[in-house]
């Protein structure tokens, strides 16, 4: 455990240049008292850690120490050749690097692991589209990526509704999803910039006006130029991708509906609709003496609504709005009607059978 630790403060400082004992302890796991420890471990183990005294101080490896450590496990292996995704590399033009890089990594490993890659490969494999969806590279996502990995701002057009429109860009970052790529950018201020509205995930009004989401797919033309921005040091991809996400999924739901469920409905009401706007809802729900649910769930429309909730059957009674309920009460006698003639249709022929053959094995025998 200790001797893992060593080496991966050892790498930190190798990549980081600098640590204070406070990173350094964040990123261990441990308290700075133990840092401190490790460090004299190292040390003592011929590695030339330098301390530098002060408020501003830190660790440090002295004169360009470059560590050979090479030792590599099967599991940290197979997690280094599960961290790509094939689809995603090859949209970007990385493939080939990509492989080559495998091919580096498959020599450098211990003669027991070179068959990590093929066994992994055989074991583990993502899809990332959804079902019935033919996977498309967009045809400018080539030079979007470029311009994110060299942080140069580009002049876009893109389809936005029956028009298109131009937009100058900070390009921060690439998020595949479901299949689907996304631009997250800030956007240059220009005439009318604050009109543009978002081609992806919907944005906060509270948040800044300037971030946007776009569906790479919508792009009609890019210019990279020759410049570069100063990229934003407090954006976290992951972080805007979660919260601009989340908001969309918030802004499909326009419609609000008013239920009355059975203690079956209640429990299956996360499985027919949005779990999030279900979760919501059934916390805010109150219940009457017979154990019935009374909510107010959010649904995109009242299309969608009627067909999400009438698989409830008898479980759910809407009770607003009312042309919603209206459309429940004309389709619960058709509902009955049809189980009536199914059974019309359906002579029981079976249960006959099985009377015969009683009577037939009760009656004496000769």
């Amino acid at each position: 455990m200790r001797a893992a630790r060593l080496i991966k403060m050892v790498l930190l400082l190798q990549s980081r240049r600098e640590m204070t004992a406070r990173q350094l302890a964040d990123e261990l796991e441990v308290s700075e008292r133990t840092v401190a420890r490790d460090v004299l471990a190292l040390s003592e183990a011929g590695v030339p850690v330098y301390a530098d005294r002060g408020r501003a101080g830190g660790y440090r490896l002295m004169g360009g120490y470059r560590t050979r450590l090479t030792g590599m496990g099967r599991s940290e292996a197979e997690a280094l050749f599960l961290s790509g995704v094939p689809s995603a590399l090859r949209d970007l033009g990385l493939d080939d690097a990509a492989s080559a890089a495998r091919l580096k990594v498959s020599a450098a490993l211990d003669p027991s692991l070179r068959d990590v890659h093929d066994s992994t490969a055989q074991r583990f494999h993502l899809d990332a589209p959804g079902w019935w969806q033919a996977p498309e590279t967009p045809a400018l996502l080539p030079a979007l990526a470029d311009a994110v990995w060299s942080d140069r701002p580009v002049r876009v057009r893109y389809r936005r509704k029956e028009t298109e429109v131009e937009r100058e860009l900070e390009p921060h970052g690439l998020v595949l999803k479901a299949g689907q790529w996304y631009l997250a950018a800030r956007v240059v201020a220009d005439g009318d910039a604050r009109r543009d509205t978002a081609e992806g995930p919907a944005q906060d009004a509270a948040s800044d006006s300037r971030w946007r989401v776009y569906r790479v797919d919508r792009f009609t033309e890019i210019t990279v130029r020759d410049t570069h921005f100063t990229r934003d040091a407090d954006f976290d991809l992951a972080a805007f991708w979660t919260e601009r996400a989340a908001a969309f999924a918030r802004s499909l739901l326009r419609t609000e509906v008013t239920l009355r469920l059975s203690p079956a409905g209640t429990r299956r009401l996360r499985h027919v609709t949005s779990r999030a706007a279900a979760d919501e809802a059934l916390a805010a729900g109150t219940a009457d003496e017979q154990g019935r649910t009374t909510v107010t769930l959010r649904v995109e429309d009242e299309e969608v609504g009627y067909e999400q909730l009438l698989t409830l059957g008898p479980e759910c009674e809407v009770l607003a709005p009312p042309s919603l309920r209206a459309r429940f009460a004309e389709a619960a006698p058709r509902t009955v009607s049809g189980s009536r003639s199914h059974r019309r249709a359906c002579p029981r022929t079976a249960p006959r059978r099985c009377s015969a053959r009683r009577r037939a094995r009760s009656r004496p025998r000769r």
